[in-house]
């Protein structure tokens, strides 16, 4: 769509899985899309970062604020979800605003794309009719919330053309547990503030405990750098467990976490609920777990939870500058199919919108 919305001089036509245009957006930051962010780098991103970091550099997070103001969507930051993310005021207004923009586009709803052929211009064989262009542009996502019309069908495409597909995996999705972190579904709905550290990164924000294992922004975050190894969480950030084991509190209490989530955890490594001055040297080693908890996942919510795919289309195979195949000439993938995926925050819209408008100036 914000593809569409830059080229007015030139017939162009969308094809869309569903019923109505933006319905990944409309799920978005809760309905409320969080569109980007007040900082965008390459490292908020897992993928090539010269590519990441070429794009950001054309089009960058004012532009698309500048864009969507001069469009009537005056998105906002707020802190309290994920840090300096913008928001909308409703996901719809950005949908309202893309529909106003392709008015002069021609849209072919409902209509699932089955196969690609190309024979000096590309036949587009679909579910309903064949569809003739002389250049083409995917931007069909990836693998997550197929019941919003996702499938493989970028990747077909691009294997069709002898492009290579670089490992796909849920992303930005929540972890499923094994035996010993079985205590983490006795604490379903519970949320507290943690330091998480995977492979190079560290991640502070949110954990929710959930009945399949652990989620939120700080979990989603760390799901996209995960490889199989172990995560270390710290559920006392910037704090110092000695300053609270004075006094004759008992633990649960005495530190500054949720009584339920203090009671399945001591529960866990076999510590009694008692007193914090009666506490031996060993026992006090015990509680300092906390600040180090390490657990390897069995494995993700998947697909159908993940908010994006991360791996996809090799982007040493792109030209960084159009998005144009280097193996196909007239043949375009920008967005959630290439292998460069962003950190939850607003990153991947940001990315996304980005890549779209540097194709489409590329064809004005």
């Amino acid at each position: 769509m914000m593809f569409a919305s830059q080229i007015k001089n030139k017939k162009i036509c969308l094809i869309e899985s569903n019923s109505k245009i933006g319905q990944k957006i409309k799920v978005s930051g809760g309905a409320k899309c969080n569109i980007t962010n007040e900082k965008v780098s390459y490292k908020n991103y897992l993928g090539d970062e010269e590519f990441v970091k070429k794009s950001l550099s054309q089009y960058s997070n004012k532009d698309l604020l500048e864009f969507l103001n001069k469009n009537g969507v005056y998105p906002k930051v707020n802190p309290k979800i994920v840090k300096g993310t913008y928001f909308c005021n409703s996901s719809k207004d950005v949908i309202s605003m893309f529909e106003k923009l392709t008015t002069h586009s021609k849209k072919y709803m409902d209509t699932k794309v089955l196969d690609v052929e190309f024979d000096k211009h590309y036949k587009i064989k679909t579910n309903k009719q064949l569809i003739e262009a002389k250049k083409l542009v995917v931007a069909s996502g990836g693998l997550s919330f197929e019941t919003l019309g996702a499938s493989s069908i970028a990747y077909d495409i691009a294997q069709r053309f002898a492009h290579t597909i670089r490992k796909t995996k849920p992303a930005l999705v929540g972890f499923t547990v094994q035996k010993d972190q079985f205590w983490f579904k006795n604490l379903s709905g519970i949320s507290t503030m943690v330091e998480a550290k995977v492979e190079e990164k560290s991640f502070y924000g949110s954990l929710l405990f959930a009945h399949k294992g652990c989620s939120g922004p700080v979990i989603l975050n760390s799901s996209l750098y995960w490889q199989k190894g172990k995560i270390s969480l710290d559920f006392l950030p910037n704090k110092k467990i000695e300053s609270f084991l004075k006094g004759n509190k008992k633990i649960s209490s005495a530190l500054p976490l949720p009584k339920r989530f203090m009671t399945e955890f001591l529960g866990s490594i076999l510590l009694e609920d008692k007193p914090v001055s009666s506490l031996t040297k060993e026992e006090q080693d015990k509680l300092k777990l906390l600040k180090n908890y390490e657990f390897s996942p069995a494995g993700t919510f998947g697909y159908t939870k993940a908010e994006v795919t991360s791996g996809g289309i090799n982007t040493n195979e792109i030209d960084h500058e159009s998005f144009e195949s280097k193996k196909q000439k007239g043949l375009y993938f920008i967005g959630e199919c290439l292998d460069t995926t962003g950190e939850l925050g607003g990153y991947n819209f940001q990315l996304y919108f980005t890549q779209a408008y540097i194709c489409a100036k590329n064809l004005i």
